[in-house]
């Protein structure tokens, strides 16, 4: 089934299946795996249900961008800035983005990483929802966060399908409006 812009929706839901699985095989003990999985079902209705429910969020707040986090922050955030009539801002790995860029770093468990945003894709006082897939150690939303800032963007919300809580993301992102469709 093709979605909005050609994407095969049901290969994104297996795609997406098939990686909650892998990180809750390689990161979670198997008594809490069988608990979390056994409510697991990542099809196209879920999706829908979950987009309705990251729009409601919404509700009455003001948006000008949109930023989704590479990749799979991409899928539902540009569906989100269309449905709320807002820029799509792309946060990406080094040297994806064509322009002038500026990036953050950020800590992950075996080492470090890197995320870029455009130098000219925020202005100041845009009002901005973030938005990924997962909320786990919170590190990459706030390394984005750091560089909405730096542009001058005022941070609305951020936005993710599901939060792993246990992982504690939310300590990292103090005093940041945060929404998450499901939460485990």
């Amino acid at each position: 089934m093709l979605g909005l812009y050609g994407i095969n929706v049901q290969k994104f839901c297996d795609d997406y299946n098939k990686f909650i699985k892998q990180f809750l095989y390689e990161h979670i003990p198997i008594k809490l795996r069988l608990f979390i999985t056994k409510d697991l079902n990542f099809s196209f209705e879920v999706h829908n249900i979950r987009y309705t429910v990251l729009l409601q969020s919404l509700e009455n707040k003001k948006i000008d961008k949109v930023v989704g986090i590479e990749s799979r922050g991409f899928l539902f955030g540009m569906l989100l800035a269309q449905e709320l009539k807002a820029g799509f801002v792309p946060v990406r790995k080094p040297n994806k983005l064509p322009f002038s860029t500026m990036s953050a770093s950020y800590t992950l468990e075996y080492g470090t990483d890197t995320l870029e945003i455009h130098t000219d894709s925020i202005n100041p006082g845009d009002k901005v929802l973030i938005h990924d897939d997962v909320l786990a150690t919170g590190g990459t939303a706030k390394a984005v966060c750091e560089l909405v800032e730096k542009l001058g963007g005022e941070i609305v919300q951020l936005n993710f399908l599901m939060e792993l809580h246990f992982l504690k993301g939310r300590d990292k992102l103090e005093n940041k409006n945060i929404f998450a469709a499901i939460t485990y």
